[in-house]
């Protein structure tokens, strides 16, 4: 397997154990990736062994403490007052037609690639490259299944996963650089960032490793970083890192981030958002937790108002 395809795998053995999925849904997902029935047995079982009694967490950052409460279903999600409309767009990428939301700011102060979880680009994701433009970054979401269609040719959104998962990484990046291209010629003489969440946090990651100086900053979200990644070649990048304390998988990989941060000189900030877990900022599943998703919310616009414009 590919360190994609282990981290979806594990992603859902990890959401059948804390009771987001049932067994049988659990080990289908599992066969679409590719995974047979011992082994996805095994994957459950080694989680289920590594899953700790959950406990209230202090937050760490190289910045602020923060104080989390469970989420409110009432709260709307952060920024989404300000939200603009998106639009469908395509281009020319490396190996074919690319597409993407494409959200515009008003005289834009700079520009966002934003980078989806691993179920493709859904209304989610679009509502969070509305919000970017909603706060002045006119931002470009784009759909890593383009090639085999576009998310929207998925009816099952098990089959998008296990279609991302088996595309090479060295493709995703490659479509990745040709998205920072088209945010470039859309925002020209704009500072440019990435923001991607779970999979694409850890999208954002390789990013960096694969050495992206147009970025200026990068805000990946609960994703895992890459072995022994080295940074150097985007040393114009400011990176926010964000973490949930419960998230136990991806957390084991921030010591490898932080260092290869410090390697490369990279400006940067680490967050763990306490009593969150993974997917905390996404507002349509059962992981949200409003006030961590508050918080990185207002981070985020601080950030991008330091090193964005």
């Amino acid at each position: 397997m590919t360190p994609l395809q282990r981290y979806i795998a594990e992603e859902i053995a990890t959401d059948h154990v804390d009771g987001l999925l049932s067994r049988r849904e659990a080990l289908r997902r599992l066969a679409l990736l590719g995974v047979g029935s011992a082994a996805a047995t095994s994957l459950i079982a080694a989680c289920s062994e590594n899953k700790k009694p959950t406990t209230e967490a202090p937050a760490t950052s190289t910045g602020a403490v923060t104080a989390s409460q469970p989420a409110t279903a009432s709260a709307p999600p952060p920024g989404s007052d300000k939200t603009l409309p998106t639009a469908p767009i395509t281009w020319a990428g490396p190996a074919g037609e690319l597409q993407a939301a494409w959200a515009e700011a008003p005289d834009a102060r700079g520009g966002v690639l934003v980078i989806h979880e691993n179920k493709g680009l859904n209304d989610w994701v679009r509502s969070v490259a509305g919000r970017f433009a909603g706060i002045g970054y006119s931002a470009l979401a784009i759909d890593l299944l383009s090639a085999q269609g576009g998310t929207a040719k998925f009816t099952d959104p098990a089959e998008a996963t296990a279609a991302l998962g088996n595309i090479p990484p060295e493709q995703l990046v490659a479509n990745l650089k040709s998205g920072v291209g088209e945010l470039q010629r859309r925002v020209p003489e704009k500072k440019l960032a990435a923001v991607g969440f779970c999979m694409g946090g850890g999208l954002v990651w390789q990013l960096l490793a694969a050495g992206t100086p147009e970025l200026a900053a990068a805000v990946p979200f609960y994703g895992p970083a890459p072995d022994d990644p080295d940074f150097v070649g985007s040393k114009n990048a400011a990176v926010l890192g964000f973490y949930g304390a419960l998230d136990e998988r991806v957390n084991k990989t921030e010591p490898v981030a932080k260092a290869a941060l410090e390697k490369a000189g990279l400006v940067h900030e680490l967050v763990t958002e306490p009593d969150a877990n993974h997917a905390f900022f996404n507002d349509t599943g059962d992981r949200y937790n409003a006030t961590a998703a508050d918080d990185a919310w207002r981070r985020v616009g601080d950030w991008f108002g330091r090193y964005l414009v």
